[in-house]
């Protein structure tokens, strides 16, 4: 495989990154983004699951619950942070994913290895991470984790909008709190991204080799959908232990004194001793179901769109967009 992509063209261009890549995540974050509710939610809880009931009959309950109270829009909470994050963090994803993997090529031959391809996913995932995604999901979980009754009008909840949780969360606990939990964030999306690249790109490079026709053109969009979808799954099961630790971590105030690692330690101590290894994975079922369709949605998008705007021959100039 070139430095140039599976399929021997040039890499996109950062404006088309820009542009794909946030239509690709705003797409995915419209589709998926009440799945992710339910996660958070289910990963807050410290209820233990009652015997004999599975995580998928949990989030059945709950879910239907939430209709029956007249609480259609609980599952949107958070969304206006996930929205507002989502084009800088896939333009962030895409755009450092190509420069990483530029970089990590042979010098010689401008081949890109499945380990630099690896390499290349973990970096891009670390760098979304601290830049946009710590703090977008900080936010993002204040306000998911609010079980106010929005039947109620009388039941006002302390964080009305995305912005008011930002200004409200900056002004109570400091600009840092935006960055609570970030190293498990970076880890997480870090290693997300590395299985979710390196599954993505040799099922597609295995795809192109079995159907010569598409051996230096895009594939069919089903193609990219099925293999989007496959891709996708890989992450939540590496790495669901950091995404609940993570969650518990961003939701409550930080204690006087006590270090980040302290944190992480505690957490993860009571929830093993409270509620069993089990807990470590609660909110798997809903984050599978949303990541993988979300990366479905994403590549075939993302793909649909950078093949659109390069055979316009959009560029990016002089500052400016030219076609």
């Amino acid at each position: 495989m070139s430095a140039k992509g599976g399929d021997g063209r040039k890499p996109a261009s950062p404006a088309v990154n820009l542009i794909a890549g946030g239509g690709a995540g705003m797409m995915e974050a419209l589709v998926c983004h009440p799945l992710d509710t339910i996660k958070v939610r289910m990963q807050l809880s410290r209820r233990s699951t009652a015997p004999g009931v599975s995580q998928a009959s949990w989030f059945r309950e709950n879910r239907c619950r939430d209709c029956q109270e007249g609480n259609r829009t609980r599952s949107v909470q958070g969304s206006g942070a996930v929205l507002g994050g989502i084009i800088p963090k896939m333009a962030i994803r895409f755009t450092s994913y190509e420069q990483y993997k530029q970089l990590l090529a042979d010098k010689n031959t401008g081949a890109v290895s499945s380990k630099a391809t690896f390499l290349a996913g973990l970096a891009a995932g670390v760098t979304e991470a601290v830049a946009v995604v710590n703090p977008m999901e900080v936010i993002k979980i204040r306000l998911q984790a609010q079980h106010h009754s929005l039947a109620d009008p009388l039941d006002a909840p302390k964080y009305r909008s995305a912005p008011h949780a930002l200004f409200t969360v900056i002004k109570e606990e400091g600009f840092m709190a935006l960055y609570r939990g970030v190293s498990l964030t970076a880890l997480r999306q870090g290693t997300n991204q590395a299985a979710n690249f390196t599954a993505y790109t040799e099922l597609k490079a295995f795809l192109q080799r079995s159907q010569p026709e598409y051996s230096n053109s895009q594939l069919p969009s089903y193609q990219t959908t099925v293999i989007g979808l496959i891709s996708g799954a890989v992450g939540p099961f590496s790495n669901a232990p950091i995404d609940t630790i993570k969650t518990r971590l961003q939701k409550t105030r930080a204690e006087p004194g006590q270090s980040a690692v302290n944190r992480i330690m505690t957490i993860a101590k009571d929830m093993f001793k409270q509620e069993g290894a089990s807990a470590f994975y609660k909110g798997i079922t809903p984050r599978v179901m949303r990541v993988a369709p979300g990366q479905a949605v994403t590549f075939t998008v993302y793909e649909f769109l950078k093949g659109k705007l390069e055979a316009s021959n959009w560029a990016f100039v002089g500052g400016k967009y030219e076609e």
